[in-house]
């Protein structure tokens, strides 16, 4: 069964995503020969790496839904990626939620106007 292997976020200006990205979860960036084009690699174990490119076009209004996918990030702490991601100039979209038997999920927008989920597992989870 094909699987993703590879994301991309594209940026209006890809200095501040790259930015924006170390800040909130420590992923590396390297750019890629004199491409406008940067890898990432996101660390170890499961998920995937991807890569970061200039934005064609205008960045998505606030108000408009989503176009495409969704990458969700996990991480071991919810509310303390919550406040990174608010520390570090994006915002909440959806706030925190509880998926049964999954974990915590909430939508957030970075500082380039993609939006992006961050996951905390928790098997126990159940709404409040």
């Amino acid at each position: 069964m094909p699987r993703p292997v590879h994301f991309e976020i594209h940026a209006g200006a890809p200095d501040r995503a790259v930015k924006f990205y170390t800040t909130v979860f420590g992923w590396k960036f390297e750019r890629w020969g004199e491409e406008p084009y940067w890898v990432i690699s996101t660390g170890e174990g499961n998920g995937i790496d991807g890569g970061l490119l200039p934005r064609v076009g205008p960045a998505p209004a606030a108000s408009t839904p989503v176009c495409g996918y969704v990458n969700t990030i996990a991480v071991t702490d919810l509310d303390g990626a919550l406040a990174s991601v608010s520390d570090a100039g994006g915002s909440l979209t959806l706030p925190k939620n509880s998926v049964p038997g999954v974990g915590w999920l909430a939508y957030c927008t970075d500082t380039e106007g993609n939006i992006f989920g961050l996951l905390q597992p928790d098997s126990d989870a159940a709404p409040e």
